[in-house]
Order: C-alpha cells, then structure tokens, then sequence
C-alpha cells in the first residue's frame, strides 16, 4: 500500500504509468480471496490496471519438496518474469524493507550460507525493482497513517512456527533493544558488502569461464589445470599421476567454486540448487580421483574425471552391474560396471575420381570431407605424406562408422598392427567419446580413425598418383 501510494506521487515525475499487480497463492482461503478483492476495489478506485493471477503453491511445494516460502518466492518471480515478457509491464515494483533484508540475512546465517547468501536481497534484478529497500517498515505503517490509507496483514506472519516470523517477532527485537539499536542498519551494510564482494567474484568468474570452459553437443569441458588454476600447487610427480593438484589455497578458492556453480548452471536439466557439499565433491573429483570416476550432482547433472579435464553433462540413462563402485563418503563414483547407450552410424561413400567427396554425420555434428588431390609427379619423387591417403589403394566399399570394440590397424611408421582401444589411451581420448569416434573402413578393413596416422599400407608414397586428405568441420 505504501509503495503504491508513493510510486503514485511519483510517476509525473517518473513519466511512468502504473498497474497494480496482485497473486493470490491460495494458502489462506477466504483470507486470500479478500486480500486480492481488496487490492482490486483499491486499483480500480484509483483508475489503475489490475493484472492478477493464481498459484496453488501448496501443490507446487508438495510436488517438488520445496517448503511454502521458497514455493511463493518461485510462484512470484515466474508471475513477474511472465508480465514482463509479454510486455504486459516493463518493471515489476515490489515493497521489500530495511526490516526484511535484516531478517533475510538473519535468516540465512542460521541456517548456513557463505558470501553469496550474505548478500539477501537485491534491490534489482532483471524483472523487478525493490525502490523501499532502505526503508523500515515503522516508517511506511506511520506513512500509511499519516494519509488515512488502510491496509491488510498476513495472518501467517504471526506464526511462530515459522522461522521468519520468530526472527521478526523475537530476535530482532531482542538484538534491538539489548544489543544495538542500529542492528537493521548494521545487517543492511553487511548485505550491502557482501553483494559488493560477491559482484566482483561473480565478473572474475565469468571472464575465467569464457577463457577456459569449451562447449561440446554433449555437455561442457574444462581442463583441471584451468579449473584449479592459481588456487592449487602440485604435490609431487608420483601423486601427480592421479591426483594433479593438492593444497587449495584459499584466496583463490572462489574463484574455483564460482566456477563450478557456472558449469553446473550450464549442464543442469532441471531446477535445483548446488550445496557447498556439492561442490566439495567436485573438487575431490579433480584432486583426489582417478580418470573414469565420477559424481552425481542434483538436477541431473553429472561430472566425470577424464584424464586431465572434467566433463560436466546432463545425465544419460547408464546400464549399472555389480561392479559399481563408491569411493567411501565423498560421492564419487567409479565408471567400472557403466556404460553409456552407444551411438551408432555407418555411412558408405563413393570416392569421386577429382575434387570433393563429402558426408554428414548428425551423430556427431560433424561433415567429413574427402579430397582428391593430383599427387604430381616432381613431388611424389622426393615426399611422402603420413597424413594423406594413396586414391589407387582403396577397395570398396568404403565406409565411415563409428568406433567397435577390436578395432584394430596398422598406422603408418609402425611394425605391427594396434587395437584403437590401446591407441584411444595412449592419446587419453575421454572413454565416453570412443564410442562413436570415426573410423574409415576399405574392403571391410580399417585403414583410418581420427587423430591418427593412416594405415601404413595405404598411406602416400613416392608411388602414389593420387592422394586423399580427410577434414572436418562442424555441421
């Protein structure tokens, strides 16, 4: 009421038009139905729009094991976001105190948070403004009295079973008059530094992801080093081999839980929200665990070691055995008894004499493109390629597939032949990308696969009249 009655005094001087916007979370009954039937009579006395709306909050609640404040927080805000996106407003005005920011603060310590929760409210966000933050509500009741304006209270702000309303109605009070009359004040300073701190580390944080996080179609990488960079100091070169970095230091651990809230935001499926223990666990994967082990965070969100990088991704269905293992509390799994649904493809090519033969393969967002090129004569005299391929040594059909157990060939400048397998973990290509890695078959043999040297039998020579290169690009 009071935020109305000033906003309206205002807005010749804001060059704003007002509407009065209004949800009813249907948690009180009839007690709701007459506050949304009073603030309807007051917008449309004062000529203003009324944009109103339901939520049954406590269905919500129930079905996604919120508990009722963090239920009506969630129903609101998507209420706002949704007026503001269909250009019903351009700002949603909402009337949080000096009083409130005290107790969601107070609130916050007790229940355990860090710098980010210390910073309670904002006073802006992208759909809503709160322009009352700094004021106490004693002031806006005087307010209200002062011009003859009723209003309407909240009968479950007088519920003590509620921790809010026992900080409202005991704590503060108590901290007011034995401790300080400033604590509203001192506790909205420190809400006011702690979103200070936490704006910085958030803008350090982005710039460090933009640097360092690679997208893939299937999640997003970063390397340890990057993740653990500047707050990690190796330990020796024996421990190296499985856990690269030890030692956080703790002037830069921010920046590495910061980094991890990114990666988890980009990966999720499903809203959820990541603990400190959450993050702990990420951080004992890339310090303490071996490549193919991996965590399980909420929201469906999983984090594999692979080597030297972790692999944030959303969950995808596994086939389990008995052979699952867990690495003692800390929530990290080993991939042993896992694996993940294949992904399969087969394309067969017919290899142009000249220029260009091309295939797509959506499998893996990637076209393949095989060129022909005139191996000329005062060339092939004197070099040979190990990359390009000899055109006139290819048997039909030629086929490009996806990665099978007992795949096996022999590169160029090797003696024998060696399973893909061996040579995928000579290189650590990620065990979850081997599946459907790239293989090029000739004549029913494999002669080809990404990353790796032809076979040798088929590789330019001296001899060779005409070569084939193999590229990529991104679909």
């Amino acid at each position: 009421m009071a935020l109305l009655r000033l906003l309206e005094k205002l807005r010749g001087e804001l060059g704003a038009t007002l509407a009065v916007v209004h949800l009813n979370h249907l948690l009180r009954a009839e007690e709701s139905d007459g506050d949304e039937k009073f603030v309807r009579e007051l917008a449309q006395s004062a000529g203003h729009e009324f944009l109103a709306s339901k939520a049954d909050v406590a269905a919500e609640a129930a079905r996604n094991d919120w508990n009722l404040e963090d239920a009506a927080r969630r129903a609101r805000q998507a209420f706002f976001q949704r007026l503001v996106d269909e250009r019903r407003v351009t700002r949603v005005a909402v009337a949080h105190t000096a009083d409130d920011q005290a107790e969601t603060v107070l609130a916050r310590v007790i229940r355990g948070t860090g710098l980010t929760g210390l910073g309670g409210i904002y006073p802006e966000t992208e759909a809503v403004v709160r322009p009352l933050l700094e004021v106490r509500r004693r002031d806006l009741r005087e307010y209200l009295k002062s011009i003859g304006q009723a209003w309407r209270e909240d009968s479950s702000n007088q519920d003590l079973r509620q921790t809010r309303a026992r900080i409202r109605a005991q704590i503060l009070p108590q901290l007011e008059n034995e401790f300080s009359p400033q604590i509203v004040h001192r506790l909205n300073e420190l809400a006011r530094l702690a979103r200070e701190e936490e704006i910085f580390w958030d803008a350090l944080g982005a710039a460090r992801h933009r640097a360092s996080v690679e997208r893939r179609a299937d999640g997003f990488l970063v390397t340890i080093r990057e993740l653990l960079r500047g707050g990690f100091e190796a330990k020796n070169s024996e421990s190296r081999q499985t856990a690269e970095y030890a030692g956080l230091q703790p002037r830069w651990r921010p920046l590495t839980e910061r980094l991890i809230r990114r990666l988890y935001e980009d990966a999720k499926r499903a809203p959820s929200q990541l603990t400190a223990q959450n993050v702990e666990q990420v951080i004992r994967l890339a310090t303490e665990s071996e490549s193919g082990r991996r965590t399980q965070l909420p929201g469906g969100v999983v984090v594999t070691r692979e080597f030297a990088t972790l692999f944030f991704s959303a969950d995808r269905p596994m086939e389990y055995d008995k052979a699952i293992e867990t690495n003692g509390a800390d929530g990290v799994e080993s991939r042993k008894g896992t694996r993940d649904e294949p992904i399969a493809y087969r394309y067969e090519l017919t290899l142009q004499s000249t220029g260009t033969t091309s295939v797509s393969v959506p499998e893996l967002g990637r076209c393949f493109r095989l060129k022909v090129i005139d191996w000329s004569q005062s060339e092939s005299e004197t070099k040979s390629s190990s990359d390009a391929i000899d055109a006139d040594l290819l048997d039909a059909p030629l086929i490009l597939r996806n990665w099978q157990p007992g795949d096996a060939y022999r590169p160029h400048g090797r003696r024998e032949a060696r399973k893909l397998k061996e040579m995928f973990q000579a290189v650590r290509t990620p065990s979850r990308e081997r599946s459907r890695w790239p293989v090029l078959e000739s004549g029913g043999r494999v002669i080809w696969t990404r990353g790796m040297p032809p076979a040798e039998e088929i590789c330019a020579s001296a001899k060779t009249r005409a070569g084939v290169v193999i590229e990529e690009e991104s679909l």
